[in-house]
């Protein structure tokens, strides 16, 4: 009898919405500057990663959107393509032979041939483009919300994940990357990057950059934070983050309290 009480309270938990669930408290990480590059103040940063030891960027705002290769010593761009004036450019990735590029609402999805930037094709988007990772199979985007959106290199999308953060729905998911079978995600306005279970969408932890660019370093057109990259796996990892229009790419460590 007991047994069976316990298969009945565990079905009703299982139907249960997420929020009302009983969720881990997510953990409060910090970070520290390993390194300090250079970077484009030009750049309104969206989307950030490395594909084959080089840096990939694209940068936003209508008339001054472009996809780039940014040399990360000099953080200037080694190659880079503009887009026209109506495209507001976002998060993007290389998933197979293929560089995807958001808009924000311009309903569009560019694709590029990752080795030389060559345009491919334009294909139609459903909903607002923010960021984009992948897993290595899927691709993964967000949109403002508290969702995520795993998606076929076609774009078909095969799961909608609810990011929850002590049980409530999380907001505001913007650049993403997928960083050691995690997700992390820049808050948009804030100072916080989320780490999130792809599995069930909860907050694992909070890192905490605020203080990462100094006051001395910022400008009226410094923006927030907004770029996440990893370079390498395992003990070589190295990871880096920026922001829009920000004048440093930081490596950084991560201190786990």
């Amino acid at each position: 009898m007991r047994c069976c009480l316990r298969l009945v309270l565990a079905a009703l938990v299982a139907l249960l919405p997420l929020g009302c669930r009983a969720q881990k408290k997510a953990e409060r990480w910090n970070i520290e500057v390993v390194k300090e590059y250079p970077h484009d103040t030009g750049s309104y940063t969206q989307g950030l990663f490395f594909h084959e030891g080089r840096l990939f960027e694209t940068t936003g705002l209508n008339g001054k959107s472009t996809l780039r290769i940014n040399d990360l010593a000099t953080g200037q761009a080694q190659e880079s393509r503009k887009f026209s004036r109506k495209y507001f450019a976002e998060g993007s990735v290389v998933l197979g032979d293929r560089l995807y590029v958001l808009t924000w609402t311009n309903k569009v999805v560019f694709v590029y041939d990752p080795e030389t930037l060559e345009y491919r094709s334009t294909w139609s988007y459903p909903r607002e483009g923010w960021g984009l990772t992948t897993d290595g199979r899927s691709l993964i985007a967000s949109d403002g919300s508290s969702k995520l959106y795993f998606m076929t290199p076609d774009l078909k999308v095969e799961k909608t994940l609810t990011v929850t953060l002590n049980g409530r729905p999380l907001r505001l998911l913007n650049e993403l990357e997928w960083i050691d079978g995690k997700i992390w995600a820049n808050i948009y306005t804030t100072d916080s990057i989320a780490v999130i279970d792809p599995k069930t969408g909860a907050v694992e932890a909070l890192i905490d950059c605020s203080g990462l660019l100094p006051d001395k370093l910022r400008t009226q057109d410094t923006d927030v934070l907004n770029g996440i990259a990893v370079l390498g796996e395992g003990r070589s990892q190295r990871i880096f983050l920026t922001g829009k229009n920000w004048p440093r790419l930081y490596e950084v460590r991560i201190v786990k309290k």
